[in-house]
């Protein structure tokens, strides 16, 4: 059988949630598949046919770390969506490189910069969202509306990003579309808790099976698309959040190196990444 290793982080050596589902998928298709530690020293990377990132989720707090271990591993074997596109994720000023794609505005702020810009930005836009240019999960997120706003003492170490607070994920929440070989596939809808922003379970957020429609489908893989032809990438997978900014779906956020696939809401999802794989390895044959 076919070897492939799925990467995770030390605080959840069998994966994501339901990652048990995606080994049985995976086993079905005639793929032996494991979950590892990325960091595990003991783990032999050259030895797995194929290498797809999942739940590496401490990786924000390990950047160049983390993007040292990618490029080692795409060296000797096939690292699925790969190093350079992870390091052009990593870091969310790639929502400013993003052209005529429909995006929430943003800009960039570092501690030189951090007055001049914001001040910029809360006279465009009003109230602001900063949050760290390489983070996940909302960690680090804060709401300001002006300089002298007392929340921006918890401003986590900069770079960072700038945006106008996207008054319609309060009410209309978040979407996340699915997108495996350049196909969607999926969709989850996302709601915050009364009075946040961040949709995520942490923070009381919600997350339900959605809709996917036609509309909705064409503009997600219109990004995956755009996005792999400008960087000259086979992106493998992705998930595109989106959010109403300005009544017209936008960009909110593009994952390209270990966006949860739900599987606690969305099982079906393990068989379609299932067979990205076993498409991949066959291309490899």
């Amino acid at each position: 059988m076919t070897r492939v290793l799925l990467a995770t982080f030390n605080l959840m050596p069998d994966g994501e949630p339901g990652g048990d589902l995606l080994l049985r998928a995976l086993t079905e298709r005639g793929v032996d598949a494991a979950w590892a530690c990325w960091d595990d020293p003991a783990v032999d990377w050259a030895a797995a046919d194929l290498v797809a990132v999942r739940s590496t989720w401490d990786y924000h707090r390990r950047c160049p770390e983390f993007l040292d271990w990618a490029t080692s591993v795409a060296a000797r074997t096939v690292l699925l969506n790969g190093a350079e596109v992870f390091a052009w994720n990593a870091d969310k000023s790639y929502l400013t490189d993003l052209g005529d794609l429909p995006v929430v505005p943003t800009s960039l702020l570092d501690d030189r910069s951090l007055v001049a810009g914001l001040r910029e930005a809360v006279a465009a836009w009003g109230t602001v969202v900063v949050k760290p240019a390489t983070g996940a999960g909302g960690v680090g997120l804060v709401v300001a509306e002006g300089l002298d706003d007392p929340s921006l003492e918890g401003l986590v170490a900069g770079p960072w990003v700038v945006q106008p607070l996207v008054g319609s994920v309060r009410t209309t929440g978040e979407i996340s579309v699915y997108v495996l070989d350049g196909r969607a596939v999926s969709q989850v809808d996302k709601l915050p808790a009364g009075g946040e922003l961040r949709v995520q379970e942490l923070y009381g957020g919600g997350t339900r099976p959605g809709v996917l429609e036609p509309e909705t489908a064409a503009l997600a893989e219109r990004v995956v698309a755009v996005v792999g032809s400008r960087l000259g990438a086979d992106l493998s997978y992705a998930r595109v959040d989106l959010m109403t900014y300005d009544e017209r779906l936008v960009i909110s956020e593009l994952e390209l190196i270990e966006p949860g696939l739900h599987l606690d809401v969305l099982p079906g999802n393990a068989a379609a990444f299932a067979d990205l794989v076993a498409q991949r390895l066959r291309r490899l044959s």
